[in-house]
């Protein structure tokens, strides 16, 4: 079982900054492919960024540039770095821990959700 707590949401202006974080706890965190999904007002969630265990990193055309993620296993926490933020990305921001063997999915854990609000 995990544990993943989102925090860092909140309001800003359009072309501001917000950092994102989601604590994971309850099981090794290091093993775990980690991801960032964006689900707009009335949209379906969407994949943002996403962290594999050897810190390979994968991004959404629509923030290439602009978002970064990494994670800290000390830490226990992965981040995302929002930079340069327009009206269309506000929503729900949702952390996710998954592990994958082969194509097969082993487990999925998802987080409680952290709103940001980008005001033009």
């Amino acid at each position: 079982q995990v544990q993943l707590v989102e925090s860092g949401g909140g309001l800003v202006q359009a072309g501001g900054s917000l950092r994102l974080s989601c604590a994971a706890s309850g099981s090794i965190f290091s093993d775990k492919d980690m991801a960032w999904y964006h689900q707009a007002p009335g949209k379906q969630r969407m994949l943002v960024a996403s962290i594999t265990t050897a810190d390979i990193t994968n991004y959404a055309d629509s923030v290439k540039g602009r978002f970064t993620i990494s994670r800290d296993s000390a830490k226990n926490t992965v981040y995302l770095q929002m930079n340069s933020l327009k009206p269309e990305d506000t929503g729900v921001y949702y952390c996710r821990a998954s592990k994958t063997r082969g194509t097969t999915l082993i487990f999925s854990f998802w987080g409680q959700g952290t709103q940001v609000t980008v005001s033009s």
